[in-house]
């Protein structure tokens, strides 16, 4: 395997044919059964869609409706970029490490490959951290001065700057050699033998590695999943404690409006506790694995268990946060519900009866939680944005 984000420790025991003569290490081109290779690809090409059609759709519902670029949707249409890049970059090439022995590229690709899906998950988590930081401030502070959309602009290129000085390291150190004594054969022929090539971080010595791997666990989950952790966790109490003061100044005939409010905030506390909970489920065992495999010397048998069968199912973990975003931060969010209406114009009418107008849930919402696009209505009408 390569690199930081895919690579498990490398087996080179894995069904092996040893040479008396030259004590040459032969192993299956292909690490697994046909039954076995068919549910990872099967698993892998099921996140993959996922995550490309989700996070397309995200980035056209953005781009397409121009009352959604908001600050919020700006960070959320990063991340949806983010994420693609990891249905890209990191789902094909780790499928492919995952199904056969060696590495099948040139040294160029491990580098690039290396790099780019080190960048894509560091933008992704940078980016959670950001959407986070941007809600904290519009709920706990409300009535302060929004981050305008230059300044949101540049800390997403901040963002990108960071993920990539976190993992030159890893692009630098990347590099394919030929494993001595250790060929491929196809149906146990040895006549029919190939070089074994492996792409790897060549650090000079283990503690180097040892320590990289620590420093990118603690800026790349650690750092922001308690940072997000602390801020959802205070958004969350607010919203309970909150009495929806909004309702008194515009709906105060309306009986449903603060009804509608009460069911949006248990919603969004619902929704900040799943993200916070996905986050930390999804990358937990693939980070717990990586210190494990650093930090601890294995045998030949349990290298073989880690790279045939638990890494590939960490890694499929992993790259799942990357598909479920779109989920949560469309389906979940009113807001892109109504850009997806807007996007394909898809027609939202309010029902009159009896003369008066019966008002839906997301009309509420948008009168009481976004404020007038000109700026100049009056004082009283002038509401705390929730950003949401």
């Amino acid at each position: 395997g390569a690199g930081w984000l895919w690579a498990g420790p490398q087996g080179c025991t894995i069904s092996s044919l040893t040479s008396h003569k030259r004590n040459l290490t032969y192993l299956p081109y292909y690490q697994h059964s046909l039954p076995v290779a068919a549910i990872y690809i099967i698993s892998y090409l099921f996140i993959f869609t996922l995550c490309m059609v989700g996070n397309s759709l995200v980035c056209f519902i953005v781009l397409k409706n121009s009352r959604m670029r908001t600050v919020t949707n700006l960070f959320i249409l990063n991340l949806a970029i983010s994420d693609l890049l990891v249905g890209i970059f990191c789902v094909p090439t780790t499928l492919v490490d995952n199904l056969i022995t060696g590495w099948p590229f040139s040294n160029g690709i491990c580098k690039m490959s290396g790099l780019v899906q080190g960048m894509s998950v560091s933008s992704s988590v940078f980016t959670l951290v950001a959407i986070a930081v941007d809600r904290f401030r519009c709920i706990i502070y409300p009535f302060k001065s929004k981050l305008s959309l230059l300044k949101a602009l540049n800390t997403i290129a901040v963002i990108w700057v960071l993920a990539i000085i976190i993992m030159c390291p890893s692009a630098v150190m990347l590099t394919v050699v030929q494993i001595e004594d250790h060929y491929m054969v196809y149906n146990d022929n040895q006549s029919l033998a190939y070089p074994l090539y492996s792409c790897y971080e060549a650090w000079p010595n283990s503690e180097m590695r040892k320590v990289y791997t620590t420093v990118l666990f603690a800026h790349i989950y650690v750092a922001p999943l308690i940072l997000i952790m602390v801020m959802y966790g205070r958004i969350g109490v607010k919203l309970y404690r909150s009495s929806g003061p909004v309702s008194k100044h515009r709906v105060e005939n309306h009986e449903c409006c603060s009804a509608a409010v009460s069911r949006r905030k248990v919603k969004v506390i619902k929704m900040l506790i799943l993200v916070a909970l996905l986050f930390m489920l999804s990358w937990l065992p693939l980070w717990t694995l990586m210190l494990f495999t650093d930090y601890t010397k294995l045998d030949d048998d349990q290298i073989d268990l880690l790279t045939g069968y638990i890494f590939p199912s960490a890694h499929w973990l992993a790259f799942s946060n990357s598909s479920v975003n779109p989920i949560i931060y469309g389906y979940f969010n009113e807001n892109f519900k109504r850009g997806f209406q807007a996007a394909f114009k898809f027609q939202v009418c309010s029902e009159e009866i009896g003369g008066i107008w019966r008002t839906t849930p997301w009309m509420i919402q948008t009168q009481l939680l976004q404020p007038p696009w000109n700026g100049s209505a009056p004082y009283s009408q002038r509401l705390p944005n929730y950003c949401w």
